[in-house]
C-alpha cells in the first residue's frame, strides 16, 4: 500500500502499487489529461512508470520548464519517425534537447532540401494527429543491438554496443518506430501539437571531424501556438540584429578564411572596442586590481603542472622550438601564478588582486565558429585574486556587487545567477570540492541572491557562479564567470607566509566580467541592434554642411568637438542634405549635426537624433554639455 506525497504536503494512499496516470486520474480529469511524466523523488519518469512503495511525486505538465524539454524530446523522436517513413534509407543517429528546440542526426545518401523539410514536418502533423501511444520497452544489450542491426540502423547499434555488457537498454516504441532512449517521453504522439522544422546543417558523429558528416535536422517544440509564434517573431528580430550584418555594414570588423576565428577590426570596430578596454581598465583601477601581461606562449611543463595539458589538451594550439613543446595560452591562470611566486608573499598582501586584458586562443571546430561569438582568437577581461579561505566570501560578496554594476552600464539589468558545480573530469580531491562550492553557496547568500544549480558544469579545476544577461529581445547570454580553485595554486606551487610564520597555499579565485570581448562585443551590437549608446558610440557626431559655403565652418564644429573629447566627423561632401541625413541614419550615428548659412551666421548647429528627432538649434557650449551628461549617465535606448 504505497503512501504518495505530493509536492504541496498532502499524502494520498493506494491500495496496490500504481502508476502516474493513475495518480494523475485520482487527482482529477484534467490533470490525466494534461500529464506527460512524473517525478519519483526527484527521477523524471514515464506516466506509465508504476510505483511499488512509498515515494515523493509530482505530475509534470506543459507548465513547467521539465514538461517543455519532455515535449521537445519526443518530438526529435517523431521527426525521427517521420523521416523514416519518407526516406527509408536514412539512418537514425541521436536527437537531443537544445535550447528552444532540439535536433536529430541522420546519415543520408543525398542533402535534405527545403522541400524534404516541408514534406518531414507534414507527414510529422500527421503521426501527432494519430495519437499513437509511445511505450517504453527493456532489451537486453546483445538483443538489441542485433535487432538494431537487422533493419540497417548501424549507427544505432554502434551506441548500444558501446554500453557494457550485461546491462539492458532501454527503447520507446511508437508505432512502427523503434528508438533507444532513456526517456521519458509523453505518453502518446496526440501530446505534440506545436512544432516547425527549422534548418538543415553538417555534424560529425558523435561530434569527431575525422568520422563521417551528417545532416543535423533543427526543429523547436512547443505547449502553446502563441510561444512558439513569439519565438519565431523573436528569431526573425534576432536575425536583424545579426551582429554579422551589422559589423559589415558599420564597418566595425571582418573575418575571413586565410585567419578562421580570428577577427579584423576596423578603425570604428577598434574605436568601440577601446572604450570598453578603458571602462574596464578603470574598473580594475577602482576595485584594487593590478594589470600586469603575460607571454602567450609557455612550456608545455606548465600546462602539465596547471592541469590544462591533461584536460583541455584537444583545445590548445601547439608548436616547437629547438626541441621543446609549447602550448599558445588558451587561459590566463598559470601565468598569472608565476608572477604571484616571483617574491615572497605575507598573509598582509592578501587579497591580491591580478587584472589582464589577455589575449588567448582555443582550437575551437570549425563548425562552431560564429562571426565574433565564437572564435579561436579572443582576450579576455581576465582577472585573478590570490586570498585566504577566510576572503572567499568577502571577496565573491563583492564581485558580485561589481559585475552587476558594470552590466547595468551597459544596458543589462535582467540578470540570472547559476552556480556550476564540479565536472566528472576535474582535479583537487572531493572535500576541497565541498569547500569551494560552499563557499560560493555562503557568497551567494550574503549577496542576497538567488540562483539555478548545474550538477557537473564546473571547470576542471574548480566550480563557478555564472551571470547570465537577458538582452532587449530576451534571450540570455553567460558573460560573467567567478570560480574558486585550491587546486592550482598548489599544482604551481604558489605560497604564502600566513599570521603563524608558516607556508600556506593561496586561494585563487578565477574571475572575468565581460569573457570575451569579441563576444561581449557581438552581445551589445545585437542588443542594441547597432544603435549603440553615445558613450559606446565608433562615431558619436557626424557635422553635415548644406552647401561649399558652410564647409570650413562644418570643419571647425568638427574640430571644437573632437577637442572636447567626442568622435566626431565632418561630411563635405558635394550631396543634397537629405541625402547625407538619411545615410548617417542608416548608419545609426547618435547624433547629426546641420549647419547652413543661418546656423554658421549665429555661430550654431542644428541638431538631429538617429532617431530622427530635431532637437533644434544649439550653441556649441550647450551641445557639449549635453553630450557629457549623456556619456556620463551611460544611457540610451535599444
Amino acid at each position: 500500500m504505497p503512501v504518495i506525497t505530493l509536492p504541496d504536503g498532502s499524502q494520498r494512499e493506494y491500495a496496490q502499487s500504481v502508476t502516474i496516470a493513475e495518480i494523475a486520474q485520482s487527482i482529477g480529469t484534467g490533470l490525466a489529461k494534461a500529464a506527460l511524466a512524473g517525478k519519483i523523488d526527484g527521477k523524471l519518469v514515464d506516466t506509465s512508470y508504476r510505483i511499488e512503495a512509498d515515494a515523493q511525486v509530482a505530475i509534470i505538465t506543459d507548465k513547467s520548464d521539465e514538461g517543455i524539454d519532455i515535449i521537445r524530446h519526443s518530438t526529435a523522436h517523431l521527426l525521427a519517425y517521420a523521416v523514416k517513413e519518407l526516406f527509408p534509407d536514412a539512418q537514425v543517429t541521436i536527437g537531443p534537447v537544445v535550447e528552444n528546440g532540439f535536433y536529430y542526426d541522420f546519415a543520408y545518401k543525398r542533402p535534405f532540401t527545403p522541400e524534404d523539410l516541408l514534406a518531414i514536418e507534414k507527414r510529422m502533423a500527421e503521426l501527432a494527429k494519430r495519437d499513437l501511444p509511445v511505450t517504453r520497452e527493456v532489451w537486453k544489450r546483445d538483443d538489441a543491438t542485433a535487432f538494431f542491426k537487422s533493419i540497417g540502423e548501424h549507427y544505432k547499434a554502434e551506441l548500444i554496443a558501446a554500453i557494457p555488457a550485461g546491462e539492458d537498454v532501454s527503447l520507446y516504441r511508437e508505432g512502427d518506430f523503434v528508438d533507444l532512449c532513456r526517456g521519458p517521453h509523453v505518453p502518446s504522439t496526440g501530446k505534440l501539437k506545436v512544432f516547425k522544422l527549422m534548418k538543415v546543417a553538417g555534424a560529425y558523429w558523435r561530434g569527431d571531424h575525422r568520422n563521417e558528416q551528417l545532416q543535423r535536422i533543427y526543429g523547436t517544440a512547443w505547449a502553446k501556438k502563441e510561444d512558439q509564434e513569439a519565438y519565431l517573431t523573436m528569431l526573425e528580430e534576432a536575425e536583424k540584429r545579426d551582429h554579422r550584418k551589422l559589423g559589415r555594414h558599420l564597418d566595425l570588423f571582418h573575418l575571413q578564411d586565410e585567419a578562421p576565428g580570428m577577427v579584423f577590426w576596423h578603425p570604428k570596430g577598434w574605436a568601440m572596442w577601446q572604450q570598453i578596454e578603458q571602462y574596464m581598465r578603470r574598473v580594475y583601477q577602482d576595485n584594487g586590481y593590478l594589470e600586469v601581461k603575460c607571454p602567450q606562449i609557455l612550456d608545455r611543463t606548465l600546462w602539465e603542472k596547471s592541469g590544462h595539458w591533461a584536460n583541455y589538451k584537444d583545445n590548445m594550439f601547439t608548436t616547437e622550438s629547438e626541441k621543446r613543446d609549447y602550448a599558445i595560452k588558451p587561459m590566463n591562470c598559470p601565468g598569472h601564478v608565476q608572477i604571484f611566486n616571483t617574491g615572497l608573499r605575507s598573509y598582509r598582501d592578501l587579497p591580491l588582486r591580478y587584472g589582464e586584458f589577455g589575449s588567448c586562443h582555443r582550437n575551437e571546430p570549425s563548425g562552431a565558429l560564429h562571426g565574433i561569438m565564437r572564435v579561436r582568437g579572443f582576450t579576455q577581461d581576465d582577472g585573478h585574486i590570490f586570498c585566504t579561505e577566510d576572503q572567499i566570501q568577502s571577496e565573491v560578496t563583492a564581485f558580485n556587487a561589481l559585475v552587476r554594476k558594470v552590466y547595468a552600464d551597459f544596458g543589462f539589468n535582467d540578470i540570472t545567477v547559476k552556480l556550476a558545480l564540479r565536472p566528472e573530469k576535474r582535479v583537487g580531491a572531493d572535500d576541497v570540492w565541498d569547500k569551494a562550492e560552499d563557499g560560493l553557496r555562503e557568497a551567494l547568500k550574503s549577496s542576497g541572491l538567488a540562483w539555478e544549480e548545474l550538477p557537473g558544469e564546473g571547470a576542471f579545476y574548480g566550480p563557478k557562479i555564472e551571470f547570465h544577461i537577458k538582452d532587449a529581445i530576451g534571450r540570455s547570454w553567460q558573460c560573467g564567470t567567478i570560480q574558486v580553485d585550491f587546486s592550482m595554486p598548489q599544482r604551481l606551487g604558489a605560497e604564502y607566509v600566513g599570521e603563524d610564520n608558516a607556508r600556506h597555499t593561496p586561494v585563487m579565485l578565477h574571475r572575468a566580467i565581460l569573457g570575451s570581448l569579441e563576444r561581449f562585443i557581438g552581445i551589445l551590437i545585437e542588443n542594441w541592434s547597432g544603435a549603440l549608446p553615445l558613450w559606446l558610440a565608433p562615431a558619436q557626431a557626424v557635422v553635415l554642411n548644406i552647401s561649399e559655403n558652410q564647409a570650413q565652418y562644418a570643419e571647425n564644429v568638427a574640430k571644437t568637438l573632437r577637442e572636447a573629447g567626442f568622435r566626431t566627423e565632418a561630411d563635405l561632401r558635394n550631396e543634397k542634405i537629405t541625402y547625407k541625413i538619411r545615410e548617417h541614419s542608416l548608419n545609426k550615428l547618435p547624433y547629426q549635426l546641420v549647419v547652413g548659412d543661418k546656423e554658421m551666421a549665429a555661430n550654431m548647429v542644428a541638431v538631429r537624433t538617429r532617431g530622427g528627432q530635431d532637437l533644434g538649434q544649439m550653441t556649441l557650449e550647450t551641445l557639449i554639455g549635453r553630450l557629457q551628461n549623456e556619456v556620463a549617465a551611460r544611457s540610451g535606448t535599444a
